[in-house]
Parts: structure tokens; C-alpha cells; sequence
């Protein structure tokens, strides 16, 4: 006998349940079983998703976080987490923090940020990912393809210069090899990887979780940072942002914002093709 298949909306709610809570996982015997076992996602689908509240995360990082609170005095620095610095993470390290995160976790998803004229020499685009990132730089649109080497789908997507801290920070780092950023520039790209070629439901929403665990988690070490100053003024934290004062927001305000933020397209992309037919 056929089951009957399950509504957009069912799905809608049971997805909607899953993204408003952090870390939250599909269970392994529910109602959602069939969304969860079918491979219903390409990769290019997830990973622009995934990409997309990345984009979004890290701009309210730069602009709400980083470019107000060094207007109130907050300091950021490359070396945040040496013993003798008080400072915040850079929006580079921010996205670094969280892939070190995502590759403590079980859901085999990379990430790390490349440039054409990077600070660190490290992070310099070569071969296949220099190449496509010229068609990046040329017309902003993402490059997908399947790399052999390492036997993972790619996918490269423009990381633009959204915010003047970004700017200023490049142009005036001691070992820039460009020195002349501008707002809009692409600057170099974020690149994601993955190991199948297709997501079922619960894959997706591991991949999701992932990521926003991991920025909870760089966000707390901020704060946990924040905690041991010594010789620096420390914020208040609470409800209130930089742009209000001396101020930084709790990890729960935090990432109540982004998901704000994000959560409507993310949960478009997961229900718009509606839920697989199971039979027995």
C-alpha cells in the first residue's frame, strides 16, 4: 500500500521547528521519516543554502559586531586568542573559527576562505579554484565543480568587500599584497565542499546545523574571551548591540538575529519540493 504524501505544510512545520532551534536534529523514528531517508537535494542546492546564511551571518558579524563596536572601543585582532591579546575576532577568523567547528562535527562539510591576493600566503587559490576564480571575479556568479584530488563537490562563491572594517583591515594589514580594496571588490571566494553528490532532508538539515553551531560556538569564545580581559574595559552583554553603546549581545540575541535573518530562505529552499512518496 502506498502512504500518502506528506503536505508542504507538515513539512514546513516540522522544518521550522528544526531550524528555530540551534543544533537541533530530525529524529530517527517520527512522523518525518520519508523526508528524511530520501535523497531529495542536489549538493549545489544545500551548499548555495548553506552559503547564503554564511553570507548573511558574517556581514551582520562585520557591520553589527566588528565595524559599531570599533566605533565604541572594542579592538579585534588576528592573534584573539593569544593570552596576551583582548581582543574580538576578525571577520576572517570569525569564518575560520567556524570551520575548525564544522570539522569537529559529524557532518563531513569544509570550508575555508580563499583569495587571489590573500594576507596569508596559505589561503592563496591555485589550480582548478584560480581558474574558476576568474570567472568568479568577472561576473560574481558561483563555480560548482567535482574535485578528483580529493574526491569532493566544490563550490566557490564570491566573498564580497560588503563592509568598510574589511576594507580597512586589508589595506592596511602588515603583510597585504594589495593595498588599494574598495567597497564592492570581490575579494576573494568561500569555498564549500562535500562528498555526495546529493542530500536527503536530514542531511540538509545536518549541514545547516553544522554551520550555525558553529558560529554559536565562535561567538561564545568570543565572550568566553571577553570574560578574561585583564587589562581592558569589558562590554556589557546583553540585549543591547554596539550601535547602541558599549555593548555586545548575548549568543542567544546573537544568533536569534541571524536566524531571523536567514531562516525564511533557507526553509524555502527545504520544502519547495514538497515531501517523497514511501511505499511499503
Amino acid at each position: 500500500m502506498r502512504k500518502p504524501k506528506l503536505s508542504k505544510v507538515v513539512i514546513a512545520i516540522a522544518i521550522t521547528k528544526l531550524l528555530t532551534s540551534c543544533g537541533g536534529t530530525i529524529p530517527e523514528e517520527s512522523s518525518s521519516e520519508a523526508i528524511s531517508s530520501n535523497k531529495a537535494f542536489s549538493v549545489e542546492e544545500i551548499l548555495e543554502m548553506v552559503a547564503a546564511e554564511n553570507d548573511i551571518t558574517r556581514t551582520l558579524y562585520t557591520k553589527g559586531i566588528v565595524g559599531a563596536g570599533k566605533k565604541q572601543g572594542l579592538k579585534f585582532d588576528e592573534d584573539w586568542q593569544d593570552d596576551e591579546v583582548e581582543a574580538g575576532p576578525l571577520p576572517a577568523l570569525f569564518l575560520r573559527g567556524i570551520s575548525s567547528d564544522i570539522r569537529k562535527s559529524s557532518v563531513p562539510l569544509g570550508l575555508y576562505l580563499g583569495s587571489d591576493f590573500p594576507i596569508n600566503a596559505s589561503n592563496k587559490l591555485e589550480g582548478k579554484q584560480a581558474e574558476l576564480f576568474k570567472k568568479i571575479k568577472a561576473n560574481q556568479k558561483p563555480q560548482f565543480f567535482y574535485d578528483e584530488s580529493q574526491k569532493l563537490h566544490t563550490a566557490m562563491f564570491a566573498d564580497m568587500a560588503m563592509a568598510a572594517p574589511c576594507v580597512n583591515c586589508h589595506n592596511d594589514h602588515k603583510n597585504t599584497t594589495k593595498k588599494d580594496w574598495k567597497l564592492g571588490d570581490v575579494m576573494g571566494a568561500t569555498t564549500w565542499q562535500y562528498p555526495s553528490d546529493s542530500l536527503s532532508y536530514k542531511e540538509a538539515i545536518g549541514v545547516l546545523n553544522a554551520y550555525r553551531n558553529g558560529t554559536k560556538a565562535v561567538y561564545n569564545a568570543y565572550l568566553a574571551e571577553i570574560a578574561n580581559f585583564k587589562n581592558s574595559k569589558k562590554p556589557n552583554i546583553g540585549k543591547l548591540w554596539p550601535s547602541k553603546g558599549f555593548n555586545l549581545p548575548t549568543a542567544e540575541v546573537f544568533i536569534d538575529s541571524v536566524r531571523k535573518l536567514t531562516s525564511y530562505k533557507s526553509l524555502e529552499v527545504l520544502v519547495k519540493k514538497g515531501a517523497p512518496v514511501a511505499s511499503n
